[in-house]
Parts: structure tokens; sequence; C-alpha cells
């Protein structure tokens, strides 16, 4: 039998399953289940450790989600996907008990299903553009939730389905950065057929799922087998490697490397520039999460251990502020509070997220400010003064902006200051490439299709471009990055050129 001819059953074998999936079950009684939720860790308990928070979907519970699914024609959650994931197939793979189906399903445009399936905005994302959100009203299907089912099912059955490549063409390219972004490029790239190099300035790999997701949201050992997949693939790691310093581009060309994928990040650290943000005690996110996640620096006999606030001021509203303040909580902050300068309901991270910290007894002090902070003899933070704050008229971003009330200044005792308000793209690759184009923001100029920058031979994506976003956009920059190399090279390759 022909390769086309056995393509051609499977797809025939797999439209059959599905009619008969769809005959099982009327769309009207789809429409009647209710979403179900997933199981938890008691807030009480997990505010004490760092045990995941959720435990994931049972087999019984995950094909009932699935059997809401309604396999629509056109499948708008499709085009809320970054990465391209075929959601309905591996939604209808679970309805059916296929679960390794669903998960080599995710494999095909996924690196990191079982991130993802964790740590991905799905309501703002799939979720949000599921018909049953645009056009029922009602809760949408639970993507994410049967996303981390299908990938975890796999993990443990111990039978990971390894993407299939192409054949080797011999072809070096190096991807800077083991984030999300450097990860999902190192994928398609090396199913292309090429011999990928990721390069990692850290002593771990996994980039920002590692240094600055806690393990209570993202498990080192979920992005680890990740990882592993990878390695099974032909992606050749190497650690400790700072491109710019340990080598430059000119060396890792001179060593054969034929194009380049930089996903290096947006470690710089913002701050606010107000009195007292020098004082011992006040310190940015990157560095708390960094040194708590990846070096174990929460530990007591670490050489030099991260402060256990007792009275923990984190100011920002995003995810990276919610894994701070709920790590500070787990660290024995009796007070860990959360300073945001406008309303709950604007806050951008996660609505689980938000949640969970509300569960945990996270204080939020919306509508404040900080406009300075105090200190002991010592030099180490004792207070902050906070401004209220009241909703303007609406900024260039659509949220009403936040403005000042005069005369409402307090004071707030603290002895640990988070300060979560942003990062900047990491200065090191646009110091090391003077020719590379750059934006008034420190971001990598690219052609937004082919993420091609100025110099030809580099590509980039993820925060280095976007200067800070969520895991799944990077990886759906590091994909388009990859298919950009690939067209390139090819296009270099060409007889007569």
């Amino acid at each position: 039998m022909s390769g086309f001819d056995a393509e051609y059953l499977k797809s025939r074998r797999e439209a059959e399953w599905r009619v008969n999936l769809r005959k099982g079950i009327k769309a009207k009684e789809r429409t009647n289940i209710e979403r179900l939720k997933m199981p938890e860790v008691d807030p009480l308990e997990r505010a004490k450790g760092h045990m995941e928070v959720n435990n994931g979907l049972t087999k019984e519970m995950a094909i009932v989600e699935a059997q809401r699914c309604l396999d629509c024609v056109n499948p708008t959650c499709i085009s809320g996907c970054p990465v391209g994931i075929n959601i309905p197939e591996f939604i209808k793979h679970i309805e059916a008990g296929n679960f390794l189906d669903a998960a080599r399903t995710l494999k095909e445009t996924n690196a990191l299903p079982a991130v993802c399936g964790r740590v991905c905005p799905q309501e703002a994302q799939c979720e949000k553009s599921c018909f049953y959100t645009e056009k029922l009203g009602k809760k949408p299907v639970a993507i994410g939730n049967l996303e981390r089912f299908a990938a975890d099912f796999e993990r443990d059955t111990g039978n990971a389905y390894v993407p299939e490549i192409n054949e080797k063409n011999g072809i070096k390219v190096a991807v800077i950065g083991s984030g999300p972004a450097g990860l999902s490029a190192a994928k398609d790239l090396a199913g292309f057929g090429y011999n990928v190099t990721v390069f990692e300035a850290l002593h771990e790999l996994g980039g920002v799922l590692k240094y600055g997701i806690p393990e209570f949201r993202l498990p080192n050992e979920i992005v680890d087998f990740e990882i592993d997949n990878l390695k099974k693939m032909g992606v050749k790691f190497i650690k400790n490697f700072v491109v710019g310093k340990t080598a430059s581009f000119d060396d890792l060309k001179q060593e054969g490397f034929e194009a380049f994928f930089v996903g290096s990040g947006a470690g710089l650290p913002n701050f606010m520039n107000i009195p007292g943000e020098n004082y011992i005690g006040v310190l940015s996110s990157n560095e708390y999460l960094t040194r708590v996640n990846l070096m174990g620096a929460a530990k007591p006999e670490y050489d030099t251990p991260v402060v256990h606030g007792k009275n923990v001021a984190v100011i920002g509203g995003g995810n990276t502020a919610m894994d701070s303040v709920r790590t500070a909580k787990r660290l024995g902050a009796k007070r860990a509070m959360i300073v945001y300068r406008r309303s709950f309901e604007e806050m951008p991270a996660r609505l689980e997220e938000l949640h969970h910290a509300r569960e945990e007894g996270i204080e939020f002090l919306n509508l404040n400010n900080p406009v300075k902070y105090l200190a002991d003899k010592n030099g180490h933070v004792n207070k902050m003064v906070l401004q209220k704050m009241e909703l303007g008229e609406p900024d260039a971003s659509g949220r009403r902006r936040p403005v000042p009330v005069e005369g409402s200044e307090y004071e707030v005792e603290v002895d640990q200051v988070i300060v979560s308000i942003g990062v900047s793209p990491n200065p090191l690759i646009p110091q090391s490439l003077p020719g590379l184009k750059m934006s008034k923001w420190g971001t990598i100029e690219v052609d937004s299709d082919t993420m091609q920058s100025s110099v030809p031979e580099l590509f980039a994506g993820g925060d280095i471009v976007r200067g800070g976003a969520t895991v799944i956009l990077a990886m759906g920059d590091g994909r388009k990055a990859a298919a950009g190399m690939h067209a390139y090279i090819k296009s270099k390759t060409k007889p007569g050129n």
C-alpha cells in the first residue's frame, strides 16, 4: 500500500468515527452539559507548600468535558490558538477514549502541550473564540484542561510520541535561549531536518518556564519532560553558554551555523524610580522568582538566602505579580499584598490566578500606587507610602487611566517589597550585533510574517521582540520563525545562488 493510500484510509477512518460520535450525542444534549471544574488542592493546604494547585481531570471527567465540543464546521477556536492546534480533532480523540492520539495531535503543532495546558491564558485565546462563548453565551469548552489531560496521560504511560522529522539535511542552525519561543522554534526546525543546537545562558534549561513560573503552577518535571522529547528529536542543548560573551555570532558562523533564532527573552526588570527603591528588601520580581525557583534561595542553608518577609507587598497586577505574592505566602508571609493602581476588574493576570490568590488569603490593595518607601536605621525597608487612585478617561490600552487622588497618601508597614511592573528586553544580543535594527523600546525589529530581522540570517521572537508576552504567543513566534528560517535557507541553497 502506498503512503498516499495509507493516509487516505486513515483520514476516512477518522472521519467515520467522528461522524459516529456526532450521532451518539445530539448537539442540544452536548450544549446542556455543564463545564466541569478541575479538582484543586485545598487553599489552606497548598498555601503552606509548593505542591501543584490543580490536580487535573480524571479520564471520566475528560470524556464528559470533551463531549461538550460540537466539532464545528468552521472551528473558530483554532484561529484563537497562536500555534494552530487542531483543537476539535484532539478533543474528539479524548471523547472517543483515544488519549494517546489526542496527545499526538497536540504535538503536531505544539512543542509544549503539558506546559500550555497549565499556564496559557486560554480564556483570552482559544476559549474566547469557542462557539459556546461567541454564540451561546455559555462557558467555553475547557480546552486548556483537556490539553493538560492528554499531555499528562501520555507522560504517565511512559509512551511519549516523538514527532517525525524529515531526512537530515546536514545544515546547522542555532537557537539562542531555551524558553518557550526557543523550544518551539527548535521543535519545528528539527522536524524540517536541521541539526539544531539550543544555547542557554543559565545552568538549567527552560528559560522563563523554569526561573519565572513557580512549581505550584508549573512543576519543573513537566518542563524537563517536554525538553527530553525534543532531545529525542535530535535537538542538542548547551547550558552555561552566553552568546555574545562565551562566543560571538561570528564564532558560531565559523563553526558552521547558517541561521540563528534569538529567543533570549526580556530579563531586564523595570522599576518606578521613586524614593527608597534602593533600600534593602526592595527587589524585582525577576530576581525574587529566579532565586526561589531556580537557585534554591528559599532554603535557609543556601549561601545567600532570600528574605522571608512577614509583611510583603508586590507592586503590579499581572501573572508575574501573582506568582510573586503567592510565593511569598508560601514562604511564610503573614500579610501578602498586591498593590495595583487600577481596579480588580482591570488586572491583566489570568482569572484563574486571581481566583487562586484570593482563595489563599492574598490581600488586594487596588486603586493604590506606591510613591515612596521608608527604611529603618539599617537601611531596610519598613514602610511604603501609598497614594489612592481613581479611574479617569481611557488610555491607549482602552482601560481607564488611573489618576492620583490629591492628599490621599497613607503608610503601610512592610519588610519586603517586590516590584513587578514589567520587563525590558535583554540588551546583550543587540550589543553584540551593531547592525541589528532595534525599536525605541529595545526590542528587535522583525518582519511580522517571517520573524526575520535586519540581519538576514538572524530571526527572533518572544519577549525580545514583544517586550513581554505570554508563553503561547512566544511559541507562536517560534513556529513562524522556524518556517521563515527554513524558507531563507532553502533560498540560499538553490542552484545558482
